[in-house]
């Protein structure tokens, strides 16, 4: 057998003879690359792994820094690590919990400290795990039965881990250890604590935010962010996971598997239904408003919140009417060009912006207007033949990603407008310090939608992705908290009811392809989650848009 293996290197773009059995940490002193940042793991044949990973036979290999998504993963992962060890040095016998991603870090819960996170513990936190970093300590992978790192993580107080472990159902598990401190994630970590170049922890609220670096300006911290109406969300849906009794995926199984899945769906669903319901008193309540903008990134379901909305607002003895923000395109030709010189469909300036604020004023004054209407295969604006006049009793809602954006009625009266932002804000996490990103939920829901209703594969799905995020980030974000209400549409059951379907898709793409790396990481955390059968979903459901066997015409 040789003793050398061929490695094709991405980064280099050559062929390289390797040591058999060299890590891949060893392969990347031996090219002695020059990357951005720290080098954090590397897509073997299109599968992330960390650097401890061992070459045994030929492979395609492209190393990962923080400015790669997955790169920025593994960092945040071992920080997190990191800042648990200070905490259990510091506390004995605390808890944390890093609950969800806001103000463009992660907001922490610490339980057991003894008192409120206070400046001063925030401080000594931040001394500690500096001090961490700076010792470069290595982090351990280990290899177990699982019913051995069950009964670890128990002995440790993370129940919620053990329950995790314990739906599984895998014979052998992998976690990881920094010191004296064990601790399990779904993915790979760093391979030393020295690697870790950049962070920080603040106060924030009632717990503490953890700082990561910009992956565009990696010397950088992200800049923090204003997100006190995203926060209150987060808040609302810690008080439905205590009324519903659970907030991580080992919680939710156990629940499952003992026969309370239809109990988790109708709470769920009941609990978002009297959110749309009290939004909607509130809107009726106040006859100055007639328009309700709703924007919301792709998947975020705001589509089926919208009519939803439209049913609560009839109850309430209004007449809301829909207007498609897809008819107010401009003509084709007149549509500005992104950087490549492509139809740039995704800017604000390709809506015919004086024609809806003309319309919108005369139908606020009572005048009849006739509606466009867009021809998306001639690229021109027609006249529709569909007119419209408003009563006192109508309501008009506007959906689209542009609905917040004050350009789009910056000659609508203010007080006659009502701001919604809709998505999926935060849903169940996988354990205590696993949190499932909600850019996942929106993707499965895309994946699943794009395959049902618009022939696209989940390659196809993946590859479009980091272009519409890129979009959103321009166009949606940036407006998210000037809304008058923001409205979560996760659902605490729906990566379960998505899971069926999504891993199928996902089971296809192929290893050879670029988006293989994501499709595997994606069926990795799905596979912790039983699956449960939609049938016990109402036809009403938000999910349903994606899913199927909606009550609503789309």
């Amino acid at each position: 057998m040789s003793k050398t293996i061929n490695i094709r290197c991405a980064n280099t773009g050559k062929t390289h003879k390797v040591p058999r059995g060299f890590t891949l940490e060893e392969f990347y002193d031996m090219l002695e690359l020059k990357m951005p940042t720290v080098c954090t793991s590397a897509k073997v044949n299109n599968k992330v792994e960390g650097l401890h990973y061992t070459l045994f036979g030929d492979k395609d290999v492209e190393f990962l820094d923080i400015t790669s998504p997955s790169g920025m993963r593994v960092y945040t992962r071992s920080l997190f690590l990191v800042l648990y060890k200070a905490l259990r040095d510091l506390y004995p016998g605390a808890c944390l919990r890093i609950d969800t991603s806001v103000s463009n870090g992660y907001y922490c819960r610490l339980e057991g400290i003894g008192g409120d996170v206070t400046e001063e513990v925030v401080d000594a936190l931040r001394g500690r795990m500096q001090e961490i970093v700076r010792a470069d300590m290595p982090f351990h992978r280990e290899t177990c039965l699982t019913e051995e790192a069950i009964a670890l993580f128990r002995a440790h107080g993370l129940e919620d881990k053990a329950k995790l472990l314990e739906g599984y159902g895998g014979l052998y598990t992998i976690y990881y250890t920094l010191g004296d401190t064990a601790d399990y994630f779904y993915g790979s970590l760093l391979i030393r604590t020295g690697q870790i170049t950049l962070f920080d922890v603040v106060p924030f609220y009632d717990g503490l935010l953890l700082r990561l670096p910009d992956p565009k300006k990696p010397t950088q911290l992200r800049p923090m962010v204003d997100q006190h109406r995203m926060f209150t969300v987060f808040q609302e849906q810690h008080r439905w996971q205590k009324i519903l009794g659970v907030s991580t995926v080992g919680e939710f199984n156990a629940a499952c598997a003992q026969g309370y899945t239809n109990d988790l769906i109708n709470v769920s669903e009941a609990l978002q239904e009297k959110k749309i319901s009290q939004l909607a008193d509130r809107i009726a309540a106040n006859p100055q408003t007639r328009v309700i903008l709703i924007a919301g990134p792709s998947s975020s379901g705001k589509t089926t919140f919208a009519k939803r909305l439209a049913v609560q607002l009839a109850v309430c003895g209004k007449k809301p009417v829909s207007i498609e923000l897809d008819n107010y395109f401009v003509d084709r030709e007149r549509t500005p060009r992104d950087a490549d010189g492509e139809f740039d469909f995704e800017s604000i300036r390709a809506m015919n912006m004086r024609l809806l604020n003309r319309q919108m004023n005369d139908l606020l004054a009572g005048r009849e207007v006739e509606l466009p209407r867009y021809n998306f295969q001639t690229g021109l604006s027609e006249k529709s033949g569909q007119r419209l006049q408003l009563s006192p009793e109508n309501i008009v809602i506007f959906e689209g990603i542009h609905a917040l954006n004050p350009l789009l009625t910056k000659g609508v009266p203010d007080e006659s407008k009502f701001k919604i932002y809709a998505s999926a804000l935060t849903t169940i996490m996988l354990d205590d310090h696993n949190y499932i990103p909600t850019t996942d939920n929106r993707l499965l829901r895309r994946i699943v939608r794009d395959f049902k209703y618009r022939g696209y594969s989940a390659e196809d799905t993946i590859r479009r992705w980091p272009s519409v995020r890129a979009g959103e980030e321009k166009w949606i974000f940036p407006f998210q908290e000037q809304a008058d209400e923001m409205v979560n549409t996760a659902l605490l059951f729906e990566l379960a009811a998505l899971a069926p379907q999504a891993q199928v898709l996902l089971e296809q793409v192929p290893e050879h392809a670029p988006e293989y790396s994501e499709a595997h990481r994606l069926r990795k955390f799905l596979s912790y989650l039983n699956p449960i059968d939609i049938k016990g979903l109402p036809p009403t459901s938000l999910l349903r848009e994606f899913l199927g066997g909606s009550s609503f015409k789309y």
